[in-house]
């Protein structure tokens, strides 16, 4: 017999706590226990959803690989060091954004975020303790940060830094407060948010090129259409040899950013199976049924809206709610 994946919590096994939380049927409130905390040895693994996200991400990575060989020619050609040097110093660069004093420096500067005030650290630090040690995680493994934004929402980054909005702060109480924490700590446990920093990094600069090559398109069709005309075509030549030299396997690229979206929105309902492993599904349930649940977008119809619905990157609120029960029911 087994014990339980310590990826996914099952509130069948007792095996995290000496005694048993109080008042967790109430959504509105977190109950605290009381007794020892036991720490598991392991609490980080890789689920299925982040290989998937790894594997969807390799034509970009090697597409950036290509580019960023191609301008390590150039400097290898005007500085002393050799081209598999710079090609090297970018294959490392990846991994530093998982360093904390690197993450901390990203947070800051590329994502805006800050540490907490005194008062917002009073509210979080009891939340993100008991959400911690129902998971035998060591609270400390993890760095609380604010982000200044009006929207109810909660985000996770590189290795240990886990966010919530100075909005989502003063409006959920504390036990949706401490759900949207259980789920982030999910992204963490599942290898999510590492794999996204790392595929984000590695995909950089392929995006750019290709954000240079469209600007190029704009700024050519301005002085004169006739070779904005010839550079659409040029493309579009060498994306039909494309598809000939590879016979069609390129083609697996138009449905890339499809796929992607379906493992990012099976990421997130894991992470809600996380964060429900833990005693939270009456504040998971409250949360995703209250007023900032997220609803599908009604101001499209059509194509438009089924393009949308394909694209996002979370599922909505309906569709959560829905997999949480069915999960609970199958398991209770």
């Amino acid at each position: 017999m087994t014990g339980p994946d310590p990826r996914y919590p099952d509130q069948a096994h007792r095996s995290y706590h000496e005694r048993e939380p109080r008042g967790d049927g109430d959504p509105e409130t977190l109950g605290l226990h009381e007794g020892r905390i036991h720490i598991t040895a392991r609490h980080r693994s890789v689920d299925m959803t982040t290989i998937g996200h790894l594997a969807l991400h390799i034509p970009n990575a090697l597409l950036s690989l290509l580019i960023v060989t191609g301008l390590a020619l150039v400097l290898a050609e005007l500085t002393a060091l050799p081209l598999w040097v710079w090609v090297g110093l970018w294959g490392a660069s990846g991994a530093l954004a998982l360093v904390r004093p690197v993450e901390n420096l990203l947070a800051r500067l590329i994502f805006g975020l800050h540490y907490p005030t005194p008062d917002e650290l009073t509210k979080l630090r009891p939340l993100w303790r008991e959400v911690t040690s129902r998971a035998g995680v060591d609270a400390s493994a993890y760095t609380l940060w604010v982000e200044e934004s009006a929207d109810i929402n909660a985000a996770v980054t590189g290795g240990h830094i886990v966010s919530v909005t100075r909005h989502a702060l003063e409006r959920l109480p504390d036990g949706q407060l401490a759900a949207v924490l259980a789920h982030e700590l999910g992204h963490h446990a599942g290898g999510h948010a590492w794999s996204a920093s790392m595929t984000y990094w590695y995909s950089l600069p392929g995006r750019l090129a290709w954000r240079l090559v469209l600007r190029g398109i704009l700024i050519a069709r301005r002085r004169s259409p006739i070779v904005a005309e010839v550079i659409v075509l040029t493309l579009g030549a060498a994306a039909a040899l494309a598809v000939v030299l590879t016979n069609g396997l390129v083609l697996l690229c138009v449905a890339g950013p499809f796929l992607i979206s379906a493992v990012g929105r099976r990421a997130e309902m894991r992470a809600d199976r996380y964060a429900s492993g833990l005693g939270l599904t009456p504040q998971l349930t409250a949360l995703f049924s209250g007023p900032y649940a997220e609803e599908p977008s009604r101001r499209e119809t059509g194509g438009a809206a089924l393009l949308a619905r394909l694209l996002a990157s979370h599922p909505d609120s309906r569709a959560r709610l829905h997999a949480l029960h069915r999960h609970t029911y199958d398991h209770s």
